[in-house]
């Protein structure tokens, strides 16, 4: 099956490369919609990230990217903003199959204190009838738990950064069929959600946990929304990446945990998660075609 986006964003030839169906928006009815609200900065690395993952499931699929209103991002060219994405209120009279929500780099700020929290309110609550599925990520994960349920996070001592193996909890469930018992997964946050605030809210499930990395997949009982703490559509890379980045900085940051061969920069990491990664986004996507 193929994705419908824009034909001159940068994604569709990385994608092509990698012999996966891409082709342009053609208004068709019988894709299903999904709308990516993309709040990293590496925006063109993570869109790319994302339309692969929702690739590797046997739906047509057209895609929507949206950038906020109140926060210009500073790492991503205009021309590129400009061109490919659109705002909420762009947006707003439409119906979505699905939403996805990515992290951003503000989990040291209290929720209000986020420069486009207001829109992302608006945001949440729109999607309770125009979204089939919101899929959030890392923080985006954390501010939909506290908007819907008022779940608090919890800063980090010292950033979660690595590739931790998870228990899958519920086996049975929708979105973690065909998961394998343990199975891993990257993480790069400094805060968490406390597991048992989540237990103690009849309208969540928790699908999947580490004992190191704490609460990793856990859904609401409609399906509505579905939170995942780390990063199963990160590249092999991409830890590598914000690890040097870190350090060209001069910042105080620790080797990402079971990535490197023996703990050693010099060498490729091993991509461990990416098959938990496609299962988890095709499900997801499978029970967005569910009539």
């Amino acid at each position: 099956m193929s994705l419908y986006i824009d034909k001159d964003l940068p994604a569709i030839e990385l994608l092509k490369k990698e012999n996966i169906s891409v082709n342009e928006k053609i208004g068709n009815e019988n894709c299903l919609k999904i709308v990516i609200l993309n709040l990293m900065p590496t925006k063109i690395e993570t869109e790319t990230q994302l339309m692969r993952m929702l690739a590797m499931s046997k739906a047509d699929i057209d895609i929507v990217l949206l950038q906020t209103f109140s926060y210009t991002s500073k790492n991503t060219s205009s021309e590129h903003l400009n061109k490919f994405y659109k705002f909420f209120n762009d947006i707003k009279d439409q119906k979505f199959d699905g939403m996805i929500i990515t992290g951003a780099p503000v989990e040291h700020l209290e929720f209000k204190q986020v420069v486009y929290w207001e829109e992302i309110c608006k945001i949440f609550e729109w999607a309770k009838t125009n979204v089939k599925s919101t899929y959030c990520i890392c923080w985006a994960a954390q501010a939909a738990l506290y908007y819907y349920y008022n779940i608090e996070k919890i800063g980090l001592e010292k950033k979660m950064f690595g590739i931790f193996e998870h228990e899958t909890i519920n086996k049975d469930h929708l979105f973690t069929k065909g998961f394998d018992e343990f199975f891993n997964a990257p993480h790069s946050r400094f805060a968490q959600v406390d597991i048992e605030s989540v237990k103690k809210c009849e309208e969540l499930d928790v699908l999947a946990y580490s004992e190191e990395a704490g609460l990793h997949i856990v859904s609401s009982n409609d399906k509505k929304l579905i939170c995942i703490s780390g990063h199963p559509e990160y590249d092999k890379e991409t830890l590598s990446k914000e690890y040097f980045r870190d350090v060209e900085k001069g910042e105080n940051i620790q080797l990402p945990k079971n990535y490197f061969p023996l703990d050693d920069p010099a060498q490729q990491p091993i991509n461990t998660w990416r098959k938990h990664g496609i299962i988890l986004f095709s499900n997801w996507v499978n029970y967005l075609g569910e009539k």
